[in-house]
């Protein structure tokens, strides 16, 4: 059940509706999890400045249980996700930053419990 938060500066026209499913579908596709678990926000027209620049920019924050937790997989994953968001956005390298945080099954509720009774 991957958590994604994207903050840009971009405004929202760049982001329709079958973006976010594309989007949806390439983060899926890189953590080699289910598009029905994904979650997704995305917050545009955000002032925002990377490396003393407020050239256009992308920041994600991207949260997962067992798949974001090594140096290895995160490096795997940075490839592909850089690569949907180079070429959507055209973006260069940059300009994107992509913060991953490891999950344990407890520290996510729902259905009234926690994914690990789950």
């Amino acid at each position: 059940m991957p958590f994604i938060n994207v903050e840009t500066n971009l405004p929202a026209s760049k982001f329709p509706e079958d973006l976010l499913k594309r989007l949806c579908t390439t983060l899926a596709a890189a953590l080699g999890k289910p598009e029905d678990r994904m979650n997704l926000v995305v917050k545009t027209d955000l002032p925002m400045m990377i490396a003393g620049s407020c050239s256009p920019c992308l920041m994600m924050s991207l949260s997962a249980i067992g798949v974001t937790d090594t140096a290895e997989k995160n490096k795997e994953h940075s490839a592909k996700i850089f690569q949907f968001l180079k070429g959507e956005f055209g973006l260069s390298d940059d300009r994107i930053l992509i913060l991953f945080y490891p999950l344990e099954p407890w520290q996510i509720g729902k259905k009234g419990t926690v994914m690990t009774f789950l």
